[in-house]
């Protein structure tokens, strides 16, 4: 599976493998090729392949076969201290007994820099995570965040072609972790970084990334941009695991023009994308996001128009989310966007539901 041009890549897989029993494969076939100064994100399900292809990439997993290339240099046999590359893990891994000044100082010393660059270095990193107050702090005495910010200054004190970085917010309380994926991304934007990051996290992959390859037992599912993975997923894994979806299954009675026409196992018929069907007679799965259906539309409006009754009402805040019983689906999710009246809707009412067959996508059941 090719995933992108490597003409112009910076880093790229070349028919990796990796098997750590020499008879199953935890990383099959990756062809993978990245630019410089891309965020991309390594997404998947735990096992899924992500943090060996990252630990590979940093030297600390050997590839069972294929090469990896940095900058058009094959580095697959190359130790992990000589490939120039920063890392941040999810534990930060900062030394306790060193002082924030010495942690980042470390990563330099080990490279023979001059005392006077040391210094230099170390005070610009952490200016550049606003930290340059806590210098003389050990790890300990440090907030959660602080840590997190030491380590990203530490990967970067060097100046690394490249950044690696696995689940590094992982410990996180939500409110900090979605500071962090701010911070870590206008770093990112501002110094020109190359970074490949790993996560299972979905919306943390949508806010950081520029591409996000979607990994599922070894092989990548789908590499692209985030709106694009989300708008447009191009199997039932990719639309189930990034962000809530409807999923309705039926059997394809027909297909013309890219469009299909499903019978659903209710017997009722839905007009969808036919983006992974071949042939009438085919099952699929038809995806739909919840945001895209609407609710008591105008008369006549919508491709697919079917009648639902209200069983759940949840206020979210800046949306209601409502489960409704339709086309044979108890499970079947609207959210309602706050600005809209919902107060007259109550549980056991009968509505309307409809959405556009753009909006819908029959795929793999």
């Amino acid at each position: 599976m090719t995933t992108s041009d490597s003409g112009e890549a910076f880093v790229e897989f070349r028919e990796v493998q990796k098997s750590y029993d020499g008879q199953t494969l935890v990383v099959k076939n990756l062809n993978l090729a990245m630019p410089k100064g891309e965020f991309l994100t390594l997404l998947g399900p735990s096992g899924s392949g992500k943090t060996t292809c990252l630990m590979m990439l940093a030297g600390f997993e050997g590839v069972t076969s294929g090469e990896i290339r940095l900058d058009g240099r094959d580095i697959s046999r190359v130790a992990p201290h000589q490939r120039g590359i920063g890392m941040v893990f999810q534990n930060y891994a900062l030394f306790p007994h060193m002082t924030v000044a010495e942690n980042l100082a470390f990563p330099l010393q080990v490279r023979k820099r001059s005392r006077d660059e040391i210094a230099s270095r170390v005070r610009r990193a952490l200016e550049m995570v606003e930290l340059p107050h806590l210098a003389e702090r050990r790890p300990a005495q440090l907030s959660g965040g602080q840590q997190q910010r030491v380590a990203v200054a530490r990967a970067l004190v060097f100046e690394p072609t490249l950044v690696l970085m696995d689940e590094p917010l992982g410990a996180l309380d939500k409110n900090l972790r979605e500071q962090m994926q701010y911070e870590i991304k206008h770093l990112h934007e501002n110094l020109g970084l190359t970074v490949v990051y790993v996560t299972h996290d979905q919306h943390e992959a949508l806010t950081m990334s520029d591409r996000i390859a979607v990994f599922r037992d070894g092989v990548v599912q789908q590499f692209a941009p985030p709106a694009e993975l989300y708008e447009q997923p191009q199997n039932a894994f990719v639309a189930a695991f990034i962000g809530e979806n409807n999923r309705i299954y039926g059997k394809v009675r027909s297909l013309a023009g890219g469009l299909c026409v499903v019978e659903l196992d209710d017997g009722s018929e839905v007009r969808a994308q036919a983006v992974k069907v071949a042939a009438a007679g085919q099952r699929t799965m038809v995806s739909l996001r919840p945001e895209r259906v609407q609710i008591n539309p105008a008369q006549g409006r919508g491709d697919n128009v079917f009648s639902a009754r209200v069983e759940e009402l949840i206020y979210l805040g800046d949306h209601i989310r409502t489960r409704v019983s339709v086309c044979g689906n108890d499970k079947f999710i609207v959210k309602i966007p706050n600005a809209q009246d919902h107060a007259r809707l109550a549980v056991g009412d009968t509505i309307t539901v409809a959405w556009a067959q753009d909006d819908c996508r029959a795929l793999d059941a």
